[in-house]
């Protein structure tokens, strides 16, 4: 066992609405997912001396406690890679609460991604950043890899052909989120499951990826409250406690341009699941089911197979009979993921983690004991293993 392992737990999660036009400035999201975060930890916005972010979040930590009236923090941090740092906000507060750095430790997230800036289309800025991702990103923008699903396509493509998955394949991922989603009252697409012919149907972005690979784009916020697990035993909510912890980054790796290394699979999330593993000491045969990061969904299939769930190339087989819903061996994003519910950069998905460990959510998979949570795939990434006490 690691010996962060136990030693944190989630006690509190709160989300806005998800819309595609908050009305509201991302800096009030951020504050209103705090507040309900708390409130469903029964703490106060005074208990809290740690604040956690992503590097891209436009919200600052001091901004969001001068707002609530935190008062001091003990503790801050931000973490980069975009959706990879999801599960490492966690990461971050569950070390900083087990060593007494901080007590109470907020992680958030908050943006208007559709009404705002929108992270699926050319982002000019990206290649011009004074940075090596910049200069990275110099390389492959003239040629017309602009979008992260443009990146995504080739990987896809070399997927595709080494494998032999079809759209189908991929397809059936969308088609198990929307299903999910459907019965989700919180999700965007409630009441709006697609079948396989949808996915079929609807129109190439890059090819092979179609309309209904992509995740959405939305406006909200998620915030999550992490205290070690002495304190957690005092507060009203079931906690869900930290088995594991991890951050990843592959050999050679880029940011959403990694798909010319020899291995086609996605390393970082391997370096996620090996260390997710030594730390639970568990392994992917006692997991009931899981929140896979699906901003696109080609990278489930691989995930699926980076984590042990299946052999290399083998998840396509793996999904065929309705594994990944529910009722299926190992049902994923049953909140509807990123694909259905919303796409807060990985944080709902975990906020589902919490529900799923609590015995709570809305499709609840029978005795979720553990549940696995990874965050952005091709980028250097995170993951989680929550655990009921």
């Amino acid at each position: 066992m690691n010996g962060l392992s136990g030693r944190a737990a989630i006690v509190g999660i709160g989300a806005t609405d998800f819309s595609k036009e908050s009305g509201r400035s991302e800096l009030q999201l951020s504050c209103e997912a705090t507040l309900a975060a708390l409130a469903d930890a029964g703490l106060q916005p005074a208990d809290v001396d740690g604040l956690v972010t992503f590097a891209m979040d436009n919200s600052s930590e001091i901004a969001v406690a001068r707002e609530l009236g935190i008062g001091e923090l003990r503790f801050f941090s931000r973490i980069s890679y975009g959706g990879g740092a999801a599960c490492a906000t966690v990461q971050q507060a569950a070390m900083a609460v087990a060593t007494g750095v901080a007590d109470v430790v907020v992680a958030y997230r908050g943006f208007n991604e559709r009404s705002g800036q929108r992270y699926g289309q050319v982002q000019n800025w990206a290649a011009s950043q004074v940075n090596t991702n910049g200069l990275d990103n110099a390389w492959t923008y003239p040629h017309g890899l602009s979008t992260p699903a443009a990146t995504v396509a080739m990987q896809a493509r070399r997927y595709m052909e080494a494998y032999g998955a079809t759209s189908e394949d991929f397809g059936r991922v969308a088609v198990a989120d929307r299903r999910h989603a459907a019965s989700n009252p919180a999700a965007f697409f409630h009441g709006r499951p697609i079948t396989l012919a949808d996915h079929q149907a609807s129109r190439l972005i890059a090819d092979p990826l179609r309309l209904l690979d992509c995740c959405q784009e939305s406006d909200g916020a998620v915030a999550l409250v992490i205290v070690s697990a002495e304190r957690a035993a005092d507060l009203p909510n079931p906690p869900a406690y930290v088995a594991a912890a991890a951050q990843g980054s592959g050999v050679d790796q880029f940011v959403m341009t990694s798909y010319y290394r020899d291995d086609i699979g996605i390393g970082e999330i391997g370096v996620v699941g090996r260390e997710l593993w030594r730390q639970s000491g568990l392994g992917p045969s006692e997991i009931p089911t899981a929140i896979l990061y699906d901003h696109f969904t080609p990278y489930v299939l691989m995930q699926l197979e980076e984590l042990g769930f299946c052999g290399r190339g083998e998840a396509k087989e793996f999904i065929a009979d309705g594994a990944i819903e529910l009722g299926g061996r190992l049902p994923i994003n049953t909140h509807g993921g990123q694909l259905g519910e919303a796409y807060i950069h990985g944080m709902n998905g975990i906020a589902e983690a919490v529900r799923q460990v609590r015995g709570n959510a809305v499709n609840q998979v029978p005795d979720a004991h553990h549940v696995l949570v990874t965050a952005g795939t091709g980028v250097p990434t995170s993951g989680l293993i929550l655990a009921r006490g």
